[in-house]
Order: C-alpha cells, then sequence, then structure tokens
C-alpha cells in the first residue's frame, strides 16, 4: 500500500475534521461536498493541481472523508491524503469536459450506494470550483436530498492556526524577505519586467536555507507610473523607467501556506506624492497594528488605519486586510473574515492576516503591507523587510 506523505499528523487531520463536523451540526448539515481545493487539502492532506476539472472531498456523517476526483488524479491522493484506498474515487474520463455527463451524475451514484441520498447536503455554492451545472446534476440525481449552502464552513475552521501551521508560515516568510530582497538587488532602469519577473519566480522557488519554495497562489503584481492605480495588473516586456514607483505585491509559499508582502520601489529621486503615502501609509499601519491583539476586531484594525487616512486627506474604499493561509489559484486570501469597518469577528491568537494598506490613487500606486500573526498579548508581522518606500538610483 503507498503511504502518503503528510504534511500534519493524523491528530491534526483528527481534529479539524471534528472542528468541522461540529460546525456541519450547528448547520444542520449531514453530509458536507466540499469543492474549494485548499478545504480539501485541509480536510485530508491532498495536494495536486487537479481543481481545474471538478473533484471534492464528501464529509460524512461518521468515518472517513471521501475523496472523489478524476480517475488519472487518484494516485495523487493516494500520495498526499491519509485516507483508506476505499475512500479514494476516481471517475472515468470521459466525463472530463463532457457535454453529454458530468462528474457529479457519477458523484451521485456513489453517495447512493452508501446510503447518503436522503440526508441535508451542504454545498459550497459560492465558490471558484463549484459550478451551477454540478449543483443541477446533484439535484437531478439525488431527488430525496435536502440541499443547503454550506459555502465558507470549513473555511471558518481554517481561522485559528496550528503550530504546525503557523511554522510553515513563518518559512514562507523567510521565502518571501530573499525575494524582495533579490527585487531591489536586481531592479534598475531599461530592465524588462519579464525579466525581473523571472528573478522573483527564481528567489521564490528555490527558496533560503534548505527551505525550498512552493507556487503562489497569485502571479506577482507589479504595475509600474500611473498603471499602478490598478492594483491587479499583470506584467509585460517593456522596460522599468527612471521617475516611476513599482509596487510589488507577491508572497512567499511554503506547502501551500502563503505570506504575502508588498513593497514599493522607485527608480530616481521620488515625488512628493509617493513621500506623502508612505507617511501616511506608515503611521496607519502603525496604529493599526497597535489594537490588532485578542478581544478586538477586525474592524478596529481598519479604523484605526482609515482614521489616520482621513487626517491625511486619503480616501481607501476597499477593505485593508483579509486572513491568509493555505491556498490554490486563484486566490491566496480565506474567504471568511475582512479587515474593513463592520466586520466585528474578534480577533483570536492564531490568526494570521495579510494587513493590505495598499493605495491606489488616481495616477500612482503605493504598496508597503505586512502580513501579522495574532498572539496570545498582541500582534507579531511574520516577514523583516524594511518597512519604508524603497529608492534606487
Amino acid at each position: 500500500m503507498t503511504q502518503p506523505k503528510l504534511k500534519f499528523s493524523l491528530g491534526e487531520y483528527a481534529a479539524r475534521l471534528e472542528k468541522t463536523r461540529h460546525a456541519m451540526e450547528t448547520k444542520g448539515v449531514d453530509l458536507l461536498i466540499v469543492s474549494d481545493p485548499s478545504n480539501m487539502a485541509w480536510l485530508t492532506g491532498y495536494d495536486g493541481w487537479s481543481f481545474y476539472v471538478h473533484q471534492a472531498v464528501i464529509v460524512p456523517p461518521q468515518g472517513e472523508p471521501i475523496w472523489f476526483g478524476r480517475g488519472q488524479d487518484a494516485n495523487g491522493a493516494k500520495f498526499t491524503a491519509y485516507l483508506k484506498h476505499d475512500n479514494i474515487v476516481g471517475y472515468p474520463d470521459h466525463y472530463v469536459q463532457s457535454t453529454e455527463r458530468h462528474p457529479m451524475d457519477y458523484l451521485s451514484g456513489i453517495l447512493m450506494e452508501r446510503g447518503f441520498g436522503k440526508l441535508t447536503i451542504g454545498v459550497e455554492m459560492d465558490n471558484y470550483w463549484f459550478s451551477a451545472a454540478a449543483f443541477a446534476a446533484l439535484q437531478k440525481h439525488l431527488p430525496n436530498a435536502r440541499f443547503v449552502d454550506a459555502t465558507a464552513l470549513v473555511n471558518w475552521q481554517r481561522a485559528v492556526k496550528s503550530e504546525t501551521e503557523i511554522g510553515y508560515m513563518r518559512n514562507a516568510a523567510r521565502i518571501v524577505e530573499a525575494m524582495h530582497a533579490r527585487i531591489f538587488d536586481k531592479i534598475g532602469v531599461g530592465m524588462r519586467k519579464c525579466d525581473l519577473v523571472a528573478e522573483i519566480y527564481d528567489a521564490g522557488t528555490r527558496g533560503v536555507d534548505g527551505i525550498g519554495g512552493d507556487y503562489p497562489a497569485i502571479v506577482p503584481l507589479l504595475p509600474s507610473g500611473v498603471e499602478a492605480s490598478a492594483p491587479h495588473l499583470t506584467w509585460d516586456d517593456r522596460p522599468l523607467k527612471k521617475g516611476e514607483g513599482t509596487f510589488f505585491e507577491i508572497a512567499g509559499c511554503y506547502n501551500r501556506y502563503h505570506l504575502p508582502l508588498s513593497r514599493t520601489v522607485f527608480l530616481g529621486k521620488p515625488t512628493q506624492a509617493f513621500l506623502d503615502a508612505e507617511k501616511a501609509t506608515l503611521e496607519g499601519m502603525e496604529a493599526g497594528l497597535a489594537v490588532a491583539r485578542p478581544g478586538n476586531s477586525c474592524e478596529d484594525i481598519a479604523n484605526a488605519f482609515f482614521a489616520v487616512l482621513k487626517k491625511y486627506g486619503i480616501v481607501k474604499d476597499n477593505r485593508t486586510g483579509y486572513p491568509i493561509g493555505l491556498s490554490y489559484p486563484p486566490d491566496w486570501g480565506e474567504r471568511t473574515m475582512s479587515l474593513r469597518p463592520g466586520d466585528r469577528t474578534e480577533l483570536k491568537p492564531g490568526m494570521t492576516f495579510h494587513f493590505m494598506t495598499g493605495l491606489w490613487l488616481e495616477d500612482m500606486g503605493f504598496e508597503t503591507t505586512e502580513s501579522i500573526l495574532i498572539t496570545d498579548s498582541g500582534v507579531e508581522c511574520f516577514a523583516n523587510v524594511p518597512r519604508r518606500l524603497m529608492v534606487k538610483d
């Protein structure tokens, strides 16, 4: 029998399953179908680039979860998930991207065979990886089941990280430190942006001190000049220019655990607009970090930061952070809490956030951010990268 290479102990996986079942009971869910690959990995250990086809982890009322996916990926589940092979179920390849049949047709048959056809079934309705066609197929073939929306049910169980998870994020922090060091070392006027991205990927993949890097859930984002007023543009092959600022939103990744960190580099003498943005951002970040402690709420961090921006006449009309940890493309956030006014979620030790203090103004962008850990007594910044506007002539 293939012995899987597990990233966590069996005891930790058992505790995660128990937490999930408690949340299911609270919501009145008998059986849960999890399509989010981050949740699949968190529950079972499964890790593979197979989320472009339909797959799921099913949490039944008792016993082990069931991994369900494309037949050719079943061996990947045997290599990475702790499950017994009887609970690793692959579907035939003629279900893949077919207009005549759907993988959820096949899953419905499996659930019927195992006596789950009349249960209350939770599905992740608002999810990148669960489609309208998938839901329609389940409804069609399980007419006696009752379906409820269980979006983010598992995501919320991931909010407080274990010591092992925090350790992986510390490794990712060492990697992102090396990535930013490589950026500042290599960046220069006339350098093609695609060549700089190659350096970023090289540093992020090679890692540091024997810690190898994993692929991040988001590609490097590094718009320059006026285009940096848009936060999510990708790179091209144009050369970098003197007199422009470029922000770098990147993440180190280790064992699928992310540590995002942004810094801004200005080539030449910074304009007053960049200096003003730096001053407001750094002062606001200090204010937010001062209230980032157990017992306070997500909105306390946001309100402290936004109050400083208001003092400087700057309007940021988007949230200023989100939880981070285990993720797959296209997003390294956990899609639960937000650091914004109105989110009264209580901060607890072990929660981890990207304190995303980025400013995208009319004709420029500025990002200096931190990824933070809520500790027993306050807050810790994971990475050690100079918290300032980086200037290079």
